[in-house]
């Protein structure tokens, strides 16, 4: 029987979702709990993607396959008495053994969160603490040129061949209880490694006015990581969503 997981993760203790040769994951707990579920039988998991260390995620997903079937509030229940407390299952479902996790994705969601105001120790694991003005109008802008299918080769670490995606919407909300605070949206059918995070960092130069919203346009051209901007801190990012067909 294949199942689809739903779930949501503090990732500031974690070198990340995806099993490493050294470090504690996301991945590896949720395995380690399937395993004591299906009577110390080893299971793997397949998510819809990876994040990197210190990334959180909100509605992450992933499907893995038991032999018996089990109920799926149940095993949902289960799996939570299992998993330390900065993860968590938030929905259990049945899924055709056709179904993938990764390859049936049709779009993701990412936030960044962003404290323009003064420094708040509370926060500093899940809010990037930039704690300068930024010109939200000028990022805003730019927001609009990075959206359409572009080769993003500048916002990713060299050595990717294919770096042609869909940016599908981009958004900047901003916080009516708090002027100091913004999330920056970004929806798309895939995302490069460290895109979205050397997207923000260039959109907060923007910001900071090092450079004009009208910009992207060349930096996308240039296809080139060092035409960017820096590599925004890990905490503020979080996946959000993923939507299949």
């Amino acid at each position: 029987m294949r199942y689809l997981i739903t779930f949501s993760y503090d990732g500031s203790k974690y070198q990340g979702y995806q099993t490493q040769e050294h470090g504690k994951t996301v991945q590896d707990e949720i395995e380690k709990a399937l395993k004591k579920i299906a009577g110390n039988k080893d299971i793997s998991i397949h998510a819809s993607g990876r994040t990197d260390a210190g990334v959180h995620a909100l509605n992450q997903k992933a499907h893995f396959d038991l032999e018996n079937e089990i109920e799926v509030e149940r095993l949902k229940h289960s799996l939570n008495g299992l998993l330390p407390k900065d993860i968590y299952i938030k929905r259990v479902e049945t899924v055709k053994n056709s179904f993938h996790a990764r390859f049936d994705v049709r779009a993701k969601e990412y936030i960044y969160e962003l404290n323009m105001g003064e420094y708040n120790p509370i926060q500093k694991d899940y809010v990037c603490q930039w704690n300068k003005r930024l010109d939200v109008v000028e990022i805003e802008r730019a927001l609009k040129y990075l959206e359409g299918t572009h080769d993003f080769r500048s916002f990713t670490k060299k050595g990717n061949d294919d770096c042609v995606r869909k940016l599908v919407q981009t958004n900047l909300i901003r916080d009516l209880k708090d002027v100091n605070h913004i999330t920056l949206v970004f929806v798309g059918t895939g995302f490069l490694r460290y895109q979205v995070r050397n997207m923000v960092g260039t959109l907060i130069e923007i910001g900071e006015g090092k450079r004009k919203s009208a910009d992207i346009m060349d930096i996308l051209e240039a296809k080139d990581r060092t035409q960017a901007g820096i590599t925004a801190p890990s905490c503020g990012l979080y996946l959000k969503d993923v939507y299949y067909n």
